[in-house]
């Protein structure tokens, strides 16, 4: 008989955004991938690496991706001792619960936000607390001092998009005595970010990833900037060669191209603007948004009936069923195109 872990064989899961099979006739705003396509210079590293016969996928890809350290430490002003690369930011939020979190020690995130955190801690077999938000846009009931093993910060926030400040955030690294990761996915559309605080706070870790503002979803590519003991110990527990050639390539040449990101990033950032506006002017609630994607309450705080006048029209946006959320949508941003066409939906039903 197969005894699994008591906590594996009673948990749930993570359940990710709906990819649709038919992908390519639906508007897709349900998982925050970026509209646009990765750089071309992406394509061309790739098909570099594959040269004419595919003769480099025989052997392995560098193990540290030590390469991938020194550009993206370039970029980011640390050295590489500072960086570790991942095969997506989740693969270092796992490693983090693994490094800091013993079973049965607690670790603290705010809800809502992303709620993969939940399913890594019962992964590991560690205690959760979940802390709310205030009216403002803060923590509320934060302890004078937390001592849970890690605390989670997603800033900007998913679900609902705003950032906190940076005062704020350095005001919470000195009140964690364990490590605060500061999940900054979506931070490239936000227009300021906390990397100054790893120089001043040895507690403090920022994880990114490369699916939302270099188009790279596909690629399953994200990073982590700490102190070097921090990346050091990450270094023991990630998989040996777990960034395979081909990722390697994509990520060195997205990182490289700082001119196509800051477009993409910018082209985003004045979509989002106008279809928040737009959206308040037929009498939604919008949060003010620092990612690729808004939060907005409809009229009649029903969000589901929006979501599914939207579905059969082919657009897919993401509605949670939790109470905190039904009231709404999160909506991503994709072209200019693509939000005329929903907000002409959304305008329809009324």
């Amino acid at each position: 008989m197969i005894k699994l872990r008591e906590n594996i064989a009673s948990m749930a899961g993570y359940v990710p955004g709906y990819q649709p099979p038919d992908i390519s006739t639906w508007i897709k705003l349900n998982t925050n991938e970026n509209s646009f396509p990765p750089s071309p210079k992406v394509v061309d590293a790739i098909l570099a690496e594959l040269n004419s016969d595919g003769a480099s996928l025989r052997t392995y890809p560098s193990a540290s991706s030590q390469k991938l350290r020194e550009i993206a430490g370039e970029v980011y002003g640390f050295d590489p001792s500072w960086i570790i690369m991942a095969n997506g930011s989740d693969e270092v939020l796992n490693n983090l619960i693994r490094a800091f979190a013993s079973e049965g020690e607690e670790i603290g995130y705010i809800h809502p936000s992303y709620s993969y955190y939940a399913t890594l801690a019962e992964i590991q077999g560690a205690k959760v607390r979940k802390f709310g938000l205030t009216d403002d846009f803060r923590i509320a009931d934060f302890p004078d001092r937390y001592s849970g093993k890690i605390f989670f910060l997603t800033t900007p926030n998913s679900p609902l998009g705003f950032a906190f400040p940076l005062q704020y955030i350095e005001e919470l690294a000195q009140k964690c005595d364990g490590m605060l990761v500061i999940d900054e996915a979506y931070v490239d559309f936000a227009g300021y970010n906390a990397l100054e605080l790893i120089k001043k706070y040895d507690n403090v870790v920022i994880t990114r990833t490369l699916s939302k503002s270099y188009s790279l979803a596909g690629m399953r590519l994200g990073f982590a900037v700490a102190r070097p003991e921090v990346i050091a110990a990450l270094d023991k527990i990630r998989d040996h060669y777990n960034l395979d050639r081909l990722a390697q390539a994509a990520c060195g040449a997205a990182l490289k191209d700082r001119e196509y990101f800051k477009t993409c990033c910018n082209k985003i950032i004045e979509t989002r603007e106008w279809f928040s506006a737009e959206l308040r002017n037929i009498g939604y609630n919008v949060i003010p948004s620092c990612s690729n994607f808004v939060f907005a309450s409809t009229p009649d705080r029903n969000g589901k009936r929006v979501y599914d006048w939207l579905y059969d029209r082919k657009i897919l946006v993401r509605y949670f069923s939790d109470p905190l959320l039904s009231h709404g949508l999160r909506i991503s941003i994709g072209t200019r195109g693509e939000m005329e066409v929903t907000l002409e939906a959304m305008k329809e039903l009324g």
